[in-house]
C-alpha cells in the first residue's frame, strides 16, 4: 500500500465518523419528545447531506427502513460526489430511535463502508440476540428456548431461578440489523 492510499484511507475513516456524527446530533435535537420518526428523519437527512459532501461514489448495500416505513437512505442509493473511490455502504442513522425519542441511552448512528463489491445487498433482517459473560459452552445458546437458557445460567450461577424477579417469556419483539 503506497502512501497516498494509506493517506486516502484515514482520511475517508475520519469523514465516516463526521458522517455518523452529523446524524447523531441531529437526532439528539428530538431526544424526549417521544418522536422517533422525527429524531429518524432528522439524522437520515443529515447522514445524507454529509455523505453527500464526500469525494466517493458511493452506493447504499446495506440500509434501512423499507420493512417499517420508516425515512431511510435506501438500498441501491447513490451516495457522494460521484467522484472518487467506488464504495459500498452500510447504513442506520439511527439505531434505537425509541431510545432516542424517550430520552434512554443506547442510541447509535452506524455506518460501514467498503470497497465496491464487499458489502452483499441484504435485506433487512430481524435476528436473536443474547448477551452473557458466561464463556462456558451449552450455558447459554440461541437456538435454546428463553426458559431453557435461564434454567441453565441459575444452575451455573448456583441460583434458584423462581427467586427471579424476571419474567420468562418469549420474545415478541426483533431487532433489525
Amino acid at each position: 500500500m503506497n502512501s497516498t492510499s494509506v493517506k486516502m484511507e484515514r482520511n475517508l475513516a475520519l469523514e465516516a465518523v463526521r458522517v455518523t456524527e452529523a446524524a447523531a446530533l441531529s437526532a439528539s435535537r428530538w431526544m424526549g419528545r417521544g418522536d422517533e420518526k422525527s429524531a429518524d428523519q432528522a439524522a437520515v437527512d443529515a447522514m445524507r447531506q454529509a455523505l453527500n459532501t464526500l469525494q466517493i461514489q458511493g452506493t447504499v448495500r446495506i440500509g434501512e427502513g423499507e420493512r417499517d416505513e420508516a425515512p431511510m437512505l435506501f438500498i441501491g442509493e447513490k451516495l457522494g460526489t460521484g467522484n472518487g473511490p467506488s464504495l459500498d455502504i452500510a447504513v442506520d442513522p439511527v439505531e434505537g430511535t425509541n431510545f432516542v425519542a424517550n430520552n434512554l441511552p443506547g442510541g447509535l448512528s452506524v455506518i460501514s463502508i467498503s470497497e465496491r463489491g464487499n458489502l452483499f445487498n441484504a435485506p433487512e433482517t430481524y435476528m436473536d440476540k443474547i448477551s452473557s459473560r458466561v464463556k462456558e459452552k451449552n450455558v447459554i445458546d440461541l437456538d435454546f428456548p428463553v426458559k431453557k437458557n435461564i434454567s441453565n445460567l441459575a444452575d451455573y450461577k448456583n441460583k434458584d431461578p423462581k427467586l427471579s424477579l424476571i419474567h420468562i417469556s418469549e420474545p415478541t419483539r426483533r431487532t433489525p440489523i
